[in-house]
């Protein structure tokens, strides 16, 4: 099993590459063009995982979840934060209802 470490490293190496050269870094390049091409991706990836879920392709699915993970984790780092944030915010989750949950944030 791989170790969930792996993500705080992905983390660490997104962060170091935002002052990167573009032109040298696809992280970097992304970083550059800003928010609004990083949210964009965001949503690409969004929806190309949910293609390959509908197509039953678990190869695919997993590559695809990967990718929306990466591009996740671009979007975190750009904003100042990183997989520990949403770590924790999972972990206050544990246990409460889903519903319970939701309604606590007025979205139910």
């Amino acid at each position: 099993m791989v170790n969930a470490d792996i993500l705080q490293r992905l983390a660490t190496t997104l962060d170091s590459r935002k002052d990167a050269d573009p032109a040298s870094s696809y992280t970097a390049s992304l970083m550059h063009k800003g928010l609004d091409a990083i949210c964009k991706k965001v949503g690409e990836e969004a929806v190309e995982t949910i293609m390959a879920a509908k197509d039953g392709d678990r190869l695919h699915l997993v590559r695809e979840v990967a990718d929306l993970w990466f591009h996740s984790l671009v979007l975190l780092s750009q904003q100042g934060l990183g997989p520990n944030d949403v770590l924790a915010e999972l972990a206050r989750r544990e246990g409460i209802s889903g519903v319970d949950e939701k309604r606590a944030r007025g979205d139910a």
